[in-house]
């Protein structure tokens, strides 16, 4: 009876929902996402794909435009990925999400926007 009821217990446990939750990345996970990489997502419609240069510099390549080049660079105090374009008086701040293993840029001022990550400088799209 005792076992039964041990098993019955485990089974309860396991089939109960997981309730995942989103996590902000620290300035050190940011820094060994982005670093050297490519972000990939929809941007206000349109397909790009930025890459985070080592130098800090970055290069935002949208479809149907020209590339921009702008810096980035982490906020320690805040864990807060940070960017700056031509023309930009401040620098614009955004957290990074992980949810069920998707990134998200985070700010005041937009919805949540999801993006991968391509290992190196992926900025050309490969022709199939």
């Amino acid at each position: 009876m005792l076992r039964r009821m041990a098993i019955a217990s485990l089974v309860l446990i396991f089939a109960m929902p997981s309730f995942a939750q989103s996590v902000k990345l620290t300035t050190a996970e940011i820094s060994t996402l982005l670093m050297g990489n490519t972000a990939v997502g929809v941007w206000e419609g349109a397909k790009y794909r930025q890459f985070f240069n080592k130098d800090g510099s970055v290069i935002f390549a949208q479809e149907s435009s020209e590339s921009t080049l702008g810096e980035w660079r982490i906020d320690v105090s805040r864990d807060e990925y940070q960017s700056i374009w031509a023309g930009d008086v401040e620098w614009e701040g955004w957290y990074v999400m992980e949810y069920l293993g998707t990134y998200f840029w985070v700010s005041k001022r937009t919805p949540p926007t999801p993006f991968k990550v391509l290992k190196g400088q992926r900025l050309v799209i490969p022709k199939d």
